[in-house]
């Protein structure tokens, strides 16, 4: 027994399907245990149809000894669902076996930490006496935003896209129809409704953990902590980026290619682990890169969802490669990306701003053109142009396209031009504030210690109960 209760708190955490859910709870995790000396486990549901890859593999097996990882048996699914359904079901239908891999460590498990699409998990952790809290993967101004849905779907009547005033929110820019997250766009779909009933249910956390900083966002903070008595505690523990990168990152040739370019000379191209563009967009982009004259590294994933291993470059025109050989770079598939925004010689990113990816490009002070796909990205992209003024966004034309001449333009104006410089600059600003928030001292930091001493107070109680049960037993 005092083997016990000298044992660490324990921390169980249950991630949704996808490497943008898991990889920033994966990231969480290792900040636990390299701060605070914790242990974790993570559950990872899993479906039939959804084999962990080589990439997530070498992710868990990376992973420091304190933290374990266990893969749940196959959640069975019915055909034809939306992916908003799919990672739904996938945890609830889990719950048998996430209970009972939370009952077997019960009197060690101080905390259970789940995301957006997890909230059936909530009725688990009060069922169990374990604290359960949210792990929110993107803005503060996000948050406070879905915490103001409900009443948004029971006072408006029409589709969100023909509001025809924004939603203003305290310390945030104010939000048209047009840029609400993607679920919202179609009122009648079942996603819609799959996430509404996610929202509905965020209030019933024990405390909701933010990936964002009081410095970059003070207005939406101050409104999700103050706005409503009966909230859970919010915590901005941000900016939590992936660490650990694979030794091999250093053999990439795209990192070679850095290595021959001058300072701050390279635009970084990239549209996430899922996101990809028309044949017809990416013809325009290709066209638009080249039209630019700057130099660029373009991570290429394919056109409309599909990658073709053969020829992944065959929307691009005639004799591009060999007419950008000189100050182009396009690589299939996937880069580095840490390691290229870190690296010296990048001086912009071109991204479809993905809270990771954005976060990732702020510690490195890295300067952004937003080109929001899908998600909340639209959001995140509102904030970073009209609200923090470290983006420039290019305009998009009646026929949905961004023509290659915009894109020529935008990229000379962050490379070279006023605009770019400052925006530079208040990125640079940024930069430092996010990690001044880490730092030892730091606001972010102290949250976190807060919630960390939450946790030790309970492994304590654990104990005590423990304790108390063996000694009746007796």
């Amino acid at each position: 027994m005092e083997q016990h209760q000298h044992q660490p708190p324990h921390i169980a955490i249950v991630p949704s399907l996808g490497v943008g859910h898991v990889i920033p709870l994966v990231e969480f995790a290792k900040l636990l245990v390299s701060r605070f000396h914790f242990t974790v486990s993570l559950l990872l549901p899993t479906t039939a149809h959804d084999e962990p890859t080589k990439a997530q593999l070498s992710l868990f097996h990376s992973l420091p000894n304190p933290i374990s990882y266990t893969f749940l048996p196959p959640a069975h699914l019915p055909h034809g669902l939306g992916l908003v359904s799919i990672i739904s079901l996938t945890i609830s239908r889990s719950i048998p076996f996430i209970r009972a891999q939370l009952t077997r460590q019960k009197s060690r498990v101080v905390a259970l930490v789940t995301d957006l699409f997890g909230t059936d998990l909530f009725d688990l952790g009060k069922e169990l006496g374990i604290p359960t809290y949210l792990y929110y993967t993107s803005t503060a101004m996000c948050l406070l935003f879905v915490f103001h849905f409900p009443r948004l779907d029971e006072t408006v009547s029409c589709d969100f896209q023909d509001m025809p005033d924004p939603v203003c929110l305290p310390g945030c820019v104010p939000i048209h129809g047009k840029d609400f997250f993607e679920s919202a766009h179609n009122r009648q779909s079942e996603g819609y409704s799959m996430v509404l009933q996610h929202i509905k249910k965020y209030g019933l956390a024990d405390g909701i953990f933010v990936n964002t900083f009081f410095d970059l966002e003070p207005g939406a903070i101050r409104g999700l902590q103050t706005e409503d008595p009966n909230r859970p505690p919010v915590y901005p523990v941000g900016p939590i980026i992936r660490s650990g990168l694979d030794p091999d990152d250093d053999n990439y040739e795209c990192l070679r290619w850095l290595d021959r370019q001058p300072t701050a000379s390279v635009l970084f191209v990239s549209f996430g682990s899922r996101g990809s563009l028309s044949n017809e967009q990416c013809h325009e982009l290709a066209v638009g890169l080249e039209r630019s004259g700057q130099r660029f590294l373009w991570v290429v994933r394919g056109t409309n969802g599909t990658h073709d291993e053969e020829d992944p470059f065959k929307f691009l025109p005639y004799g591009y490669l060999d007419r950008i050989k000189e100050r182009g770079l396009l690589v299939p598939s996937w880069a580095p990306q840490i390691k290229v925004l870190s690296h010296g010689s990048t001086g912009g990113f071109l991204t479809h701003c993905g809270w990771n990816s954005i976060l990732e490009s702020m510690v490195h002070g890295v300067p952004v053109i937003a080109w929001p796909l899908g998600a909340e990205q639209k959001m995140n992209a509102l904030m970073l142009d009209e609200g923090l003024r470290v983006a420039l966004r290019p305009k998009v034309g009646e026929d949905g396209l961004v023509e290659a001449d915009e894109i020529a333009k935008v990229v000379n104006d962050l490379m070279e031009g006023e605009e770019g410089k400052n925006v530079g600059r208040q990125m640079k600003e940024l930069c430092k504030l996010a990690k001044k928030a880490i730092s030892e001292d730091g606001d972010s930091t102290m949250l976190l210690q807060e919630v960390a001493l939450k946790f030790e107070l309970k492994k304590n109680k654990n104990h005590g109960e423990s304790k108390h049960i063996q000694s009746v037993n007796q």
